[in-house]
């Protein structure tokens, strides 16, 4: 049986010396259901299943060191990896985002979706932005988080694509929120 430390997985930083940002990965590409880092477990657990048909077609990854407008770190797709596992950290780097509004309980607030790739640039993958995605890999992305969020209460309005500046943008944010909340806290 094979073991996976996970316990520092929140504490790594979200940038690396030299340049990109490190992304853990919490499912890989190809699952049909949503798996989850439990800090206070050191571990993944299964979060959910996605409705039937419904798999990730990207890597799902979050940015440690960073807090997002739900409470959890910043989120993102990682696209071109391939072969990953639940923890694997990843350098990466943005090349977008999509904005999104979502709705839950009761309140409305900004949850936009992070795209990346990794740092070194591949023959697949050699582009620099979000806008330089082939012709329906945006309405692919859309569609996934629409049936990804289907029964769990949530609603989703999309506002738009931006580029990798508003990706770091979003980063920043959620490092600052990070910091914040740990002030605030007893």
């Amino acid at each position: 049986m094979t073991t996976i430390q996970t316990q520092g997985l929140h504490d790594l930083p979200a940038q690396h010396a030299d340049g990109g940002f490190y992304l853990v990965v919490e499912t890989p590409k190809g699952n049909s259901s949503k798996l989850k880092f439990e800090p206070d477990l050191g571990v993944f657990t299964l979060s959910r299943m996605l409705t039937a048909g419904t798999v990730y077609p990207h890597d799902w990854v979050y940015i440690p060191g960073t807090l997002g407008p739900d409470g959890d770190p910043v989120d993102a797709f990682l696209l071109g990896a391939g072969g990953t596992l639940p923890g694997l950290v990843v350098r990466a780097r943005p090349i977008g985002l999509l904005q999104v509004e979502q709705s839950e309980k009761g309140r409305k607030f900004r949850n936009d979706r992070l795209l990346f790739l990794p740092w070194e640039p591949t023959l697949k993958m050699p582009f620099k932005d979000v806008s330089e995605l082939r012709k329906g890999e945006k309405d692919e992305i859309e569609r996934f988080f629409r049936h990804a969020v289907a029964g769990t209460g949530k609603t989703l309005r999309y506002l738009g694509w931006r580029g990798p500046e508003s990706a770091e943008s979003e980063i920043k944010r959620g490092q600052a929120h990070l910091r914040a909340s740990r002030r605030a806290a007893p």
